[in-house]
């Protein structure tokens, strides 16, 4: 009876050890996503920083206009709005919370600041991150 209780426990300890290093890369491969749309962002490469988000007729983005549906629409709107480095600056996040919603999803909740020679915006974000076919998507995005 002792082995099996032993047993169970390392089998347990284990299974614990594992998803907590899974979990820490989910959110290191998260981080990295916005890291890499800070940079395109920054360059006024919209395109660039919408590889950050699912290629899908489903994606929601909710702003100061509302809710838009679609990566082409998200695109559009964005390229409307900043259509030069002046107007998309400098982007930087902020980043209070990654916490797990289910298997392959999390969310993220921070603070975005942008530094622009039109006047610098700041607001707050949550977005909603998936892993779709081996990468991590934005699927979801409420920005203010």
């Amino acid at each position: 009876m002792k082995h099996l209780i032993f047993i169970l426990s390392v089998v347990l300890f284990t299974s614990c050890a594992v998803q907590k290093t899974s979990m820490q890369q989910d959110k290191t491969a998260i981080l990295k996503v916005m890291k890499d749309q800070e940079k395109a962002w920054s360059q006024n490469d919209l395109q660039g920083f919408m590889q950050g988000y699912w290629k899908s007729d489903s994606l929601k983005f909710y702003g100061s206009r509302g809710l838009t549906k679609g990566w082409q629409q998200t695109l559009e709107n964005y390229k409307k709005g900043y259509p030069t480095k002046d107007y998309s600056g400098t982007l930087n996040f902020e980043v209070d919370d990654i916490s797990q919603i289910e298997n392959n999803s999390y969310w993220v909740m921070g603070r975005y600041i942008l530094k622009r020679k039109v006047g610098d915006a700041n607001g707050n974000f949550m977005i909603i991150f998936k892993k779709i076919d081996g990468e991590w998507k934005i699927v979801a995005d409420m920005s203010s």
